[in-house]
């Protein structure tokens, strides 16, 4: 039984160098269901009905020069955005809605990216291909997220991380991670060994768990960078959802 008191730093297999599309492909389109069925899509949704709320809606308006009424766009970028399965739950939403958004995704990983790409269902999402904090906007998106991308780094590189999405924000930033515990390492690893067909997510998804996050633990990295107006609220299933809003 690995030991769930702390944070695992072994490296998932997703994080390698020399993995095929096809095997991201078949990986990008489980998580894809698992989020769907154990609810981190609803998460995402919930993280970005925080800020919505602040805002007039539906429509979302905003007063030109002249006075006039005009849609409002919200920039909404997503940081380790792998196939584009969050975003697109958030167009989805946005188009009952009537919510106006741009959306932008960003990954590291070509293969990601591409497999994004080749998804007809991603159409009017934009997706880059680069290390999230050297991507350039030619303005500050609104919202910034993440959803399972925060436990692939360490303690130094979150604070960082925060930070960022603090600094790059006009609104403020969310993220959708998970909680550390052994009934969810168990119950992901028993799932993923029955129904899986991918090597990487029979082996990352219970990593995963294994690197994922106590209460204290992300009460303490934020207030390390000091992002102290956040809001910290614990989902179904095992996750987290931070939520930090600019005054």
């Amino acid at each position: 039984m690995p030991d769930l008191t702390k944070r695992s730093y072994q490296k998932e297999l997703l994080d390698g160098d020399d993995i095929l599309f096809d095997d991201i492909k078949q990986n990008m389109q489980e998580l894809d269901v698992i989020n769907t069925w154990l609810g981190g899509h609803q998460i995402t949704i919930k993280g970005f009905q925080h800020f919505i709320s602040r805002l007039s809606h539906p429509p979302v308006l905003s007063l030109s020069k002249d006075g006039v009424a005009h849609p409002q766009t919200l920039q909404i970028c997503e940081i380790g955005c792998g196939g584009g399965d969050n975003l697109r739950a958030i167009q989805q939403y946005c188009k009952k809605k009537n919510i106006n958004i741009k959306l932008i995704g960003i990954d590291i990983n070509p293969h990601c990216i591409a497999y994004a790409h080749s998804r007809r269902e991603n159409e009017g999402i934009e997706f880059i291909c680069s290390d999230y904090s050297t991507a350039a906007f030619t303005q500050k998106p609104d919202i910034i997220f993440s959803s399972l991308f925060c436990h692939h780094f360490s303690e130094d590189e979150l604070q960082f991380q925060f930070m960022w999405m603090k600094n790059n924000s006009t609104l403020g930033f969310f993220v959708n991670d998970l909680h550390r515990h052994v009934l969810a390492y168990y119950s992901i690893k028993l799932l993923t060994n029955l129904f899986s067909k991918s090597y990487l997510v029979k082996n990352d998804a219970p990593l995963s768990v294994a690197r994922g996050f106590k209460r204290e633990e992300l009460i303490q990295l934020c207030d390390r960078p000091s992002i102290n107006n956040h809001q910290l609220k614990w989902m179904w299933a095992f996750r987290w959802l931070l939520i930090y809003k600019h005054d």
